[in-house]
Parts: C-alpha cells; sequence; structure tokens
C-alpha cells in the first residue's frame, strides 16, 4: 500500500494506492498551525485508508522550498511552526516507511504531466495560482533538475513593489495569489465580484506566463490553483498577446485537468520513479 499526501497551506490531503495506479477517494482536512498536529492528523488519515494493510512507502508535497536533502521545509507560507522541522523523519515514524518529499507545485506539474492536461509533451510548465503562486518545469515526464526549488511566484515584477509574504518585494506572489487578494481587498478571493480585479489579476498572470516562456521554453503551460477560477483564460491570453514579442508563436496554455487530485497523481508518479 502506497501513501500519497499533499500538504498545502490551507489543505492537506492523504490517499492511498494499492496498485499504483488508481487513487482512493482522499482524505481531506484543514493544515493545522502547529507542526506536530499536522503529522499526527496525516498519521490517522494514512492507518484509516490503509485499513490494516503495511504502508510501503509514502510520497506528497509541501509548499515552499526544502532543504537540499529533501528532509524539512525551510519557509512555509504563512505557517511558521512547519518551518525547519523534521518532516521527513517525522512522517517516517508515524507511516512506518520511507517517505518521499517534493515541491507541492513540482508534484502537480509532474502530475499534469504525465496523466493530465500535458500528458505526451516532452517540456511543460506548470503554474498553480492558489493561496500562493507556484510553478514547475516538467522534462520528458520527469521534474526537471535543480538546485533548489522552482519559484515562480517570487520572480520580481515591480521593482520595490508590495511585500511578499517572504518579506522580498514586488513579487509576483504579492499581486496575483490568493493572500495578495485577500491582503488587499479585505476579503476572499471567492467573495469578489468586481470584474475589474479579476481584470488586474489577468494582466498579472500574464506577465509571470511570458516570463516563464522565454526561460523555459515550454511546449504547453499548464495552469490550475483555486484562483484559478475566477480568472478568465481568454483574458490572460489577450494580455499576453500585447506583451509577448520574441518567439513567432505562444504555447498552448491549458486548464488543468486533475482538479485537487494532481499533487496525488504526481506523488505517485514520484514513487514509481524513486523505486526503480
Amino acid at each position: 500500500m502506497k501513501v500519497l499526501f499533499d500538504i498545502g497551506a490551507t489543505q492537506i490531503r492523504v490517499a492511498v494506492s494499492a496498485d499504483n495506479q488508481i487513487i482512493s477517494n482522499p482524505i481531506v482536512f484543514p493544515t493545522p498551525q502547529e507542526f506536530n498536529q499536522g503529522i499526527t492528523q496525516i498519521q490517522q488519515a494514512a492507518l484509516k485508508l490503509s485499513q490494516g494493510q503495511k504502508i510501503e512507502a509514502a510520497a506528497g508535497g509541501i509548499p515552499g522550498p526544502l532543504n537540499k536533502q529533501k528532509n524539512y521545509v525551510a519557509n512555509f507560507p504563512n505557517i511558521a511552526d512547519w518551518n525547519n522541522k523534521p518532516l521527513k523523519q517525522s512522517l517516517e515514524q508515524a507511516l512506518g516507511s520511507s517517505v518521499f518529499l517534493e515541491n507541492d507545485a513540482s508534484l502537480v506539474g509532474l502530475g499534469e504531466a504525465v496523466v493530465g492536461a500535458g500528458k505526451n509533451k516532452k517540456i511543460v510548465a506548470y503554474i498553480t495560482v492558489s493561496t500562493g503562486v507556484g510553478g514547475a518545469r516538467i522534462v520528458q515526464g520527469k521534474i526537471d533538475q535543480k538546485a533548489g526549488d522552482f519559484e515562480i511566484g517570487h520572480q520580481i515584477i515591480v521593482p520595490n513593489g508590495s511585500i511578499c509574504g517572504c518579506q522580498g518585494l514586488g513579487h509576483l506572489e504579492a499581486y496575483l495569489s490568493g493572500s495578495a487578494i485577500e491582503k488587499k481587498y479585505h476579503q476572499k478571493p471567492e467573495s469578489i465580484k468586481d470584474g475589474a480585479v479579476w481584470e488586474e489579476m489577468a494582466k498579472f498572470l500574464a506577465i509571470g506566463i511570458n516570463n516563464t516562456i522565454v526561460y523555459w521554453s515550454p511546449e504547453i503551460i499548464v495552469l490550475g490553483g483555486g484562483v484559478m477560477k475566477a480568472i478568465s483564460l481568454d483574458k490572460v491570453k489577450l494580455y499576453l498577446q500585447e506583451i509577448f514579442t520574441i518567439f513567432p508563436e505562444i504555447p498552448p496554455i491549458e486548464l488543468n485537468t486533475l482538479g485537487d487530485t494532481g499533487g496525488l497523481y504526481g506523488a505517485l508518479e514520484y514513487l514509481k520513479q524513486n523505486s526503480r
């Protein structure tokens, strides 16, 4: 039995796979502010889903950059108690198995590249617009090699601009993310009905996509995350056409097809690749 998890800034999803193909319906719960509570709840969900079967291995993602050994997260956005805690070790003790960690956006991108919107494409750029902004480059069905993590949301788009959750200035995430929207407009993104707000978000996203295309040169860009449900893809493409000048054609831009389970499918593929 394989355990798959997706630790987000808002929610945690836990699922299992008995055959390395089919994923169970996940157990979903709010992400605890306290690290130890989070480990306990992941353990409880995994034990419930595995129904007494031996857990052979586990894999999952978490926001923010991991250390080079992928043992812990160094900067979990907005949830400080998870920072620099022994995440891998704690999960291995809780589950009684080996655990593989990756950045959450990288695993969602892997899932979309292997079985989702980017299937059969050699180079996939995945961008998620959610509580934060993340992304990953997937090359031939594998997360591209990297020295640290992909952090699309922390590209600077306005010099000395708005302060980001990481305390940097002018980052894309400081303008486009769910947390930035809530901070600016004092309401949840899903409650905002003003079209002008979403028009502005489409412009910021177009800038981020433009930058991603010119430095990653993907065959396709896949967009996901809860905030994307309110942003018009047609508007994004329109603004991108206005600012994109270096290449003769813009790669296809598609919405994700795996929904909230992308990170779980990515975790399963990541387990397969690490067990070969």
